[in-house]
């Protein structure tokens, strides 16, 4: 049986009133998580993910020898302007 790697895409925006990044994917179910940098986010996001697949989707993760985050992110932000 060939393996072969699995892609979870993750949404993550800016939560300008809490200061935190807020990620959640459809592909993982039940992930929601936060953290106050991306980096400090992509960092649970390696524990979380294959702690996830393992609960609900296990038979995606034997046939998968590694899992590719693709991380996708935005924050607005409002500019103030001299008139």
């Amino acid at each position: 049986m060939d393996s072969e790697n699995m892609v979870v895409k993750v949404d993550a925006f800016w939560d300008h009133e809490a200061k935190v990044w807020v990620a959640t994917s459809e592909d993982v179910p039940g992930l929601v998580t936060e953290a106050s940098t991306e980096d400090v986010l992509v960092e649970k996001l390696k524990v979380m993910i294959p702690d996830l697949i393992e609960l609900n989707l296990k038979d995606i993760l034997v046939r998968s020898t590694s899992i590719d985050l693709d991380l996708i992110s935005r924050r607005t932000e409002r500019i103030s302007v001299a008139c």
